[in-house]
């Protein structure tokens, strides 16, 4: 298995819930650049048109039954892909049609959580058009230069990397920008890195993106904030276009692209840091954090776009999946008064705030950064025992440049 999983794994939920899996397997999902003919262009977005009435017919069914049985709504939708035959039957493959079934299911099912907890949800909303493709087990064949997919010949794909494990299915995307990628998505089994003996605890925040029990703080690079200027002069003139014009669409793509490429430095910073943690410690302790309840509880707009722009669910989401890759472990603990608390003497000091970046005892006299704190009772709560601050050392920092350009202290 290749120890560098960057640009490897992407968020397929609703569709490895429907796929088939071996005890002890993990599912990963290869990305490559695609590159349809013409044609082949045409074809898609009739499909990707297509799948969009077929969605938005089942919609209007699914809100007109308005009921809470959804065995009942699944059947409903499965006889409107029956009743529309004539719209995609001999001209696209049957395999994909179905999907669109499970993914209104899914939404209906998202639905029905927020509304158990007591959340205000309105109705789900028509689509235009999909943007997505995917060939579940059957359709599709891989050759050296492309694949193969039925009802649409075979596509040209740059494979800049080997594919391993069972190839269970086959996806292709139009991205915002304009761009086609092919998605892989293979079997593999997971193989144990040698342990190291090693146990960390990670305090996730703002300022720093996350600051371990060792003493080491790693820097939050705040990618969009660099790049304000830059998106709001291209918000300002797309807001002056005419919408649907060719200027209009030059100038989306070209927002689009800006948007992607800070995405890409922060998946790829967050690739980089989650494999040096799995690779460097057995047992890593994290906390439970409920991000939305951050959100709303914190009426700073700055504070809640830093919030958002750390992205906790991709960088646990990363971690726990590399976790079970290489053999090590992710553990949760409760978040409760872990900033608050006296790593040395337990004292809870209620009157902390957030512009308190230095945690000052005023029981024991312990004085030390407020991160690094409570780091150290993330790992006394892991491990039902204190450890020791190291008082007056400072925090090893580690800079966004250090964390890309070079390796993380071993």
């Amino acid at each position: 298995m290749p120890h560098n999983l960057k640009g490897k794994f992407i968020n397929l939920e609703y569709i490895n819930k429907n796929m088939s899996r071996g005890k002890g397997k993990l599912m990963i999902a290869y990305k490559f650049r695609a590159y349809p003919t013409p044609e082949q262009e045409k074809k898609l977005h009739e499909i990707f048109a297509t799948e969009a009435k077929i969605y938005n017919e089942m919609i209007k069914k699914a809100n007109e039954m308005n009921t809470h049985d959804l065995k009942t709504v699944e059947k409903t939708l499965r006889q409107i892909i029956h009743d529309l035959e004539s719209l995609w039957k001999g001209k696209i493959y049957s395999m994909v049609i179905y999907p669109i079934e499970e993914k209104l299911l899914y939404n209906l099912k998202g639905l029905a959580r927020l509304k158990k907890k007591g959340k205000k949800v309105g109705s789900l909303k028509p689509k235009e058009k999909f943007t997505f493709l995917f060939y579940r087990h059957h359709g599709f064949r891989l050759d050296i230069d492309g694949v193969e997919l039925s009802k649409l010949g075979k596509i040209k794909v740059l494979f800049h990397r080997p594919i391993e494990g069972k190839i269970k299915g086959v996806g292709i995307k139009l991205d915002k920008d304009n761009k086609w990628y092919v998605y892989i998505v293979s079997e593999i089994t997971p193989k144990p890195l040698p342990k190291t003996g090693k146990v960390v605890a990670i305090d996730w925040g703002i300022e720093k993106l996350l600051t371990t029990s060792d003493g080491i703080a790693i820097q939050n690079p705040l990618i969009l904030d660099k790049l304000e200027e830059r998106i709001k002069r291209l918000q300002k003139a797309l807001s002056r276009k005419k919408k649907g014009s060719k200027n209009y669409e030059k100038t989306r793509v070209r927002l689009a692209k800006l948007y992607k490429y800070a995405k890409n430095l922060i998946n790829d910073y967050l690739h980089k840091v989650t494999t040096w943690l799995v690779k460097n410690y057995d047992v890593i302790y994290v906390e439970n954090i409920r991000v939305e309840k951050l959100i709303q509880t914190n009426k700073a707009k700055k504070l809640r776009r830093h919030i958002l722009q750390a992205n906790y669910f991709k960088f646990l989401e990363l971690l726990e999946y590399k976790a079970k890759l290489y053999g090590k472990q992710v553990i949760k603990v409760s978040p409760k008064n872990t900033s608050k608390k006296c790593s040395r003497c337990g004292y809870v000091n209620q009157k902390l705030s957030l512009n308190d970046r230095i945690f000052k005892c005023p029981k024991c006299g312990l004085e030390i950064d407020r991160d690094y704190n409570a780091a150290l009772n993330i790992l006394n709560a892991g491990l039902g025992q204190p450890k020791a601050p190291v008082e007056g050392k400072p925090l090893l920092y580690i800079s966004f440049s250090e964390g890309v350009y070079s390796k993380f202290p071993g």
